[in-house]
């Protein structure tokens, strides 16, 4: 027998069954072994040649969002459900985002909860965060991508498990996203924390100070990794009190700051002149994005507080955020996630699905419009 044959026909079999040494730049040369954590590639960007559009990327600029050529942007748009509940359901495919489109939106919003992030693993979730790119980039939406957590992460406390996070995996999440999507124009916004809110002192104290300084750490992670982004901070109160803004704003660049106005947020008073006082103003200095808004009737499935609405919501919002010229998305174009826009899979719209679909297909003719008046 030759041995020394044997001996390197049992190399190469060797060789063969595991990963080799990893290549940042061109990527794992085999199937990595299971268990073989030394093996395993390090992260890759997203591969921008899978988009078929050029997509303007969209700043601040003072009070307003622009495209490069200095054009003012409002983003109108939906939320859509989960990515990893969708999956799971079965519907997670290109229809949900050309059933947006259908109503007239230029955004879509991704609510990625810390539980589906955790379940379904990084590199999974990203895949669907990948496909979300490619379908919104076929169809020239813009994505805001929202970390989906409500409570106050200062002190770990939250108001459901859904939404269970903690400062370590909410800077890693936005390292994660930062440095996968940099320079991926489709992704408009980061939307650094969903819902901040202490319920009542039920969920311990926060300090505007505390939480500034977070949010700020979070932007510096995501701008060394792609400056132009447009971060998006919320204020407590379920993203409702931006009061603290006026004195002391986010000291970044490319910030805009997030609002529920949701209809029973308001207790007695005329809507539109309490939004003014209450965070309209921010909109002087600083660009607004309503990420979640919408109404339902008392009666309907789901209906809860602070939703709940007799339809005289809707035209009154409308008004007030084309007003102000404030960006948008509807809460919620997915049939289990109330207030509902659609009804079912088949995207039958519910009374305000109706409204904002009207709405945004009205606002899209506007813009197209004026558009073509510019030029």
């Amino acid at each position: 027998m030759n041995y020394s044959s044997l001996g390197a026909a049992l190399l190469a079999a060797l060789i063969a069954s595991h990963a080799t040494a990893y290549d940042p730049k061109a990527g794992p040369q085999v199937e990595i072994k299971a268990g073989e954590w030394w093996s395993e590639p390090y992260p890759q960007g997203f591969d921008a040649k899978q988009l078929v559009n050029k997509q303007s990327e969209i700043k601040v600029s003072g009070k307003l969002l622009v495209d490069e050529a200095g054009n003012t942007i409002v983003l109108r748009g939906v939320n859509i459900g989960d990515p990893d509940k969708l999956a799971k359901q079965g519907h997670w495919d290109k229809r949900v985002f050309e059933g947006a489109k259908s109503f007239g939106a230029n955004t879509v919003r991704l609510p990625i909860h810390p539980i589906a992030w955790r379940s379904r693993g990084t590199a999974e979730y990203l895949k669907l965060i990948d496909q979300a790119v490619i379908w919104a980039n076929e169809l020239n939406l813009y994505l805001i991508v929202d970390w989906h957590s409500m409570g106050n992460i200062t002190k770990e406390l939250y108001f459901h498990p859904m939404y269970v996070t903690n400062q370590q995996e909410t800077r890693e999440f936005w390292r994660t996203i930062a440095s996968r999507y940099a320079g991926i124009s489709t992704i408009a916004v980061y939307e650094l924390f969903n819902e901040p809110t202490i319920n009542g002192g039920k969920l311990g104290e926060v300090d505007w100070n505390e939480w500034k300084h977070f949010n700020e750490e979070l932007i510096s992670i995501i701008q060394a990794h792609d400056k132009n982004i447009v971060s998006l901070v919320a204020g407590f109160n379920w993203a409702y009190d931006l009061s603290k803004v006026k004195e002391a704003p986010i000291n970044r660049e490319q910030v805009a700051y997030a609002i529920h106005p949701y209809p029973q947020k308001v207790k007695d008073a005329p809507l539109a002149e309490t939004w003014e006082k209450q965070w309209g103003y921010v909109a002087d200095t600083y660009p607004i994005i309503a990420t979640e808004l919408g109404w339902m009737r008392a009666e309907q499935k789901g209906a809860h507080i602070p939703v709940i609405d007799d339809g005289s919501y809707g035209p009154i919002i409308g008004q007030y955020l084309e007003k102000r010229g404030i960006s948008f998305t509807v809460w919620c174009f997915d049939p289990d996630w109330p207030p509902q826009m659609i009804s079912d899979w088949n995207f039958t719209p519910t009374e305000q699905g109706k409204f904002f679909k009207d709405y945004m297909l009205n606002a899209a003719k506007k813009d197209i419009k004026a558009h073509k008046t510019k030029k």
